[in-house]
């Protein structure tokens, strides 16, 4: 009986010492358990926050890469105004602004003084003109300096446009159009005129002497007389006429819209004009004239090769009776 006693007291001891093995292991697997699920929610908050971060940088990114897009836009035109049009519209839809201008001479920031300005300089480092802005928050200080950038690139391009083009159709001593500028705007303007019935006069105008001049103080000289001239005749004649240099020392001139009348007014202003000037090239101080032929349409013809022969002969005319002087192509009968 004392066996079967001892027997069951070392039993239950076994039994008891098994259940606390088991009990101490089930806790500690409770414990790595909860380790486990304590690490993994760590990793699924590092892991929401860390697609939050992504989001708002790939968010960044879009709105930055479409800012840089713009300039497909912006550089859609070649014209100054036009590329600010598209500038400005683009502005409003990615920033709140309440003014923004851009301006081309710095005389004209005054009026903006309590405006943020910010310098386009070109390449050479050279003011483009000038972006004033008002109502423009810091945040977005950012995006507005990308778009400027943009606009830059945009206006740089829209002026070395210009530049080529400018060097294309204008006269490089003169600065007035070259030939064959001169006669395509002539050839548009006479057929303006021929559909709405309107008067035209062309002026060839050619330097008296001009070969003395030359022989006497030299082609620096007379460049320089060419180029004065032709500055006092661009000064005195209308935005609707324009100048040309046909050739040599001589010019010519479209009147558009004008008679004999008011073209005989006109040169008579430019010959006086001429003569009464001093032409100060280098160390010399000169008096110049000039001659003056003119023909008209419909009076005389309607085509553009005819009114040039019968003005440039009218020119032969005022040459050879004196010069210094306007002579009108007889009317054709």
């Amino acid at each position: 009986m004392l066996y079967i006693i001892l027997f069951l007291i070392l039993t239950i001891s076994w039994a008891l010492l098994l259940f606390d093995i088991l009990s101490a292991r089930l806790k500690r697997r409770h414990a790595e358990s909860a380790d486990l699920l304590n690490e993994l929610n760590n990793l699924e908050e590092n892991k929401q926050a860390q697609d939050l971060e992504n989001a708002r940088l790939n968010k960044i990114f879009a709105e930055t890469l479409a800012l840089y897009e713009l300039t497909k836009d912006i550089c859609k035109s070649l014209d100054e105004e036009k590329v600010f049009a598209i500038f400005y519209d683009n502005l409003r839809k990615h920033i709140g602004i309440r003014d923004c201008q851009y301006i081309k001479d710095s005389a004209g920031l005054i009026k903006y003084k309590d405006y943020m300005v910010l310098a386009l300089n070109t390449a050479e480092n050279q003011a483009t003109g000038y972006l004033v802005v008002d109502g423009i928050s810091d945040v977005d200080k950012e995006k507005f300096g990308i778009l400027a950038q943009q606009l830059l690139i945009g206006l740089r391009r829209a002026l070395f446009y210009q530049k080529v083009q400018g060097l294309a159709i204008t006269d490089a001593l003169t600065q007035v159009y070259c030939r064959r500028y001169f006669l395509e705007r002539f050839t548009e303007e006479l057929k303006r005129s021929r559909k709405n019935k309107l008067h035209l006069c062309f002026l060839m105008i050619d330097l008296d002497n001009f070969k003395q001049f030359n022989d006497r103080y030299g082609h620096l000289v007379g460049d320089a007389i060419l180029r004065q001239v032709s500055k006092t005749i661009s000064d005195m004649i209308r935005q609707i006429d324009f100048i040309g240099r046909y050739g040599g020392e001589e010019l010519a001139i479209v009147l558009a819209e004008t008679d004999k009348e008011q073209a005989n007014f006109a040169a008579e202003r430019i010959r006086q004009a001429i003569e009464a000037s001093v032409i100060k090239a280098y160390d010399e101080e000169l008096k110049v004239t000039v001659s003056i032929g003119v023909s008209a349409f419909p009076d005389n013809t309607d085509h553009i090769r005819e009114l040039i022969e019968i003005a440039d002969q009218a020119l032969y005319l005022a040459k050879e009776t004196g010069k210094n002087k306007v002579c009108f192509a007889l009317p054709r009968e």
